[in-house]
């Protein structure tokens, strides 16, 4: 096992959260399936290190009940709507923008379903690369605002400040001018519900 990870799973239990470590990305797949059961309802944030485990149409296929709102032809009335529920359902499934050696989790989000998913779902699992451990909270929130903020407006054709230079200009990122990715921020430095929170960590990079 990565040194790294494993330390960063220690830090992890002393916070409540429950870490696992695979070496692939497929294992790690095959955890989460293993996790959720068949008749649970299932929500998530977009993201692509979910994305590049496929796990969100394992999950359908298999017939979870899953809240996708990126499904083709909904409206944005609809697609917000299911934000709202897969927020709500039994298990939500997200991956941080950066994990800290010591233990915190960053996010960003847009909409804030991912904030209200993974502050308040019953269930929470987490997946994230290795690439997305950082050593402090500044170096942490530097990777989701210059990194993956630009790059998650790029892949989604966003008119955000940050798109040109790759970096975050947050004091004038704002509409109509700009549609910006980072309107909410959550760190999480413990959980309180023994369970709850479980962080899956995978020796290869994945997203950004």
């Amino acid at each position: 096992m990565n040194k790294e990870i494993n330390e960063l799973i220690g830090n992890l239990k002393k916070r409540n959260i429950e870490g696992f470590s695979f070496s692939v990305k497929d294992k790690a797949k095959e955890k989460i399936l293993e996790l959720i059961p068949k008749n649970a309802s299932v929500g998530f944030s977009g993201s692509m290190t979910l994305g590049t485990l496929e796990i969100i149409s394992a999950l359908e296929d298999r017939g979870n009940k899953v809240f996708n709102p990126y499904r083709p032809g909904l409206s944005k009335g609809e697609s917000l709507e299911l934000r709202r529920q897969g927020s709500q359902a039994d298990y939500f499934l997200a991956s941080p923008n950066a994990i800290l050696h010591s233990g915190e989790l960053v996010f960003l989000s847009a909409y804030g379903n991912r904030i209200a998913g993974v502050s308040y779902a019953p269930n929470v699992i987490l997946v994230a690369g290795k690439n997305k451990i950082t050593s402090n909270i500044k170096e942490a929130l530097k990777r989701a605002r210059d990194l993956a903020g630009p790059l998650n407006c790029k892949r989604l054709s966003w008119n955000s400040a940050c798109i040109k230079d790759s970096t975050c200009h947050n004091e004038i990122c704002f509409p109509p001018e700009y549609k910006r990715m980072c309107c909410q921020s959550l760190v999480i430095e413990a959980e309180i519900t023994l369970g709850r929170l479980k962080v899956i960590l995978v020796d290869e990079e994945l997203g950004f």
